[in-house]
């Protein structure tokens, strides 16, 4: 028979539990990012009936980052606008994310130039999403330390990127695409397709009339 002392012993442990449990439920609820909030009101829009959970990743440059309506932004994300806190960026956002997305824990999505989130876009976890690139032109100075190349960076509504995608300088996908986890995506995608591998290639497309196939020739 379990003695008295175990009992309360269990007990303790199972109520500490709970109080440990309640308590980061309430400090999350507290964290959390929403349009009426101190932090919300710090970006150039915060849409009604979005949130950023609790705890963040890096936030700033929140003066030049604009949330749509019921978009929900996972645990650890970060969202930079610019190089540093306290820049000035110009009079226009710099980054734009739609109506109704979602976006996975520790995902990273960082601007400096123009990088823009169509409406109902999922992402998965650990996403990375970014307008800027290092240079490289001089051999002989660190590659940190040569300025840098910027090219905007668009994707379409309605697309799901898999959890370690990576979006890359100057890509532009369009509606509908579905980018594999683990994808490095560059240049052009057009809409209503699949991508997957590194760089990022076609593997299935939709046409009219036709449905879904693999592309004639193969991933291109």
């Amino acid at each position: 028979m379990v003695s008295w002392r175990v009992t309360l012993r269990n007990r303790y442990h199972a109520a500490l539990f709970d109080l440990v449990h309640e308590t980061w439920r309430v400090v999350q609820q507290a964290g959390m990012i929403t349009a009426g909030s101190r932090a919300g009101r710090k970006f150039a829009s915060f849409g009604h009936r979005s949130l950023m959970a609790f705890p963040t990743g890096t936030v700033f440059g929140e003066a030049w980052i604009e949330i749509g309506d019921e978009t929900m932004i996972g645990a650890q994300v970060t969202l930079c606008a610019g190089m540093l806190p306290g820049q000035e960026l110009g009079d226009s956002p710099l980054l734009r994310v739609g109506d109704r997305c979602v976006i996975g824990r520790g995902s990273h999505i960082v601007a400096h130039h123009s990088i823009l989130i169509g409406d109902d876009v999922f992402t998965g976890p650990y996403v990375y999403i970014t307008d800027q690139n290092h240079g490289y032109t001089d051999p002989e100075v660190p590659i940190g330390r040569q300025w840098p190349s910027n090219a905007a960076v668009s994707i379409g509504p309605g697309c799901w990127l898999g959890a370690g995608a990576v979006v890359l300088p100057g890509a532009c996908i369009g509606r509908n695409v579905v980018v594999a986890a683990g994808a490095v995506v560059r240049g052009e995608v057009p809409g209503h397709c699949v991508v997957a591998g590194v760089p990022a290639r076609i593997v299935r497309e939709y046409a009219a009339g036709s449905g879904w196939s693999r592309p004639s020739a193969g991933p291109e």
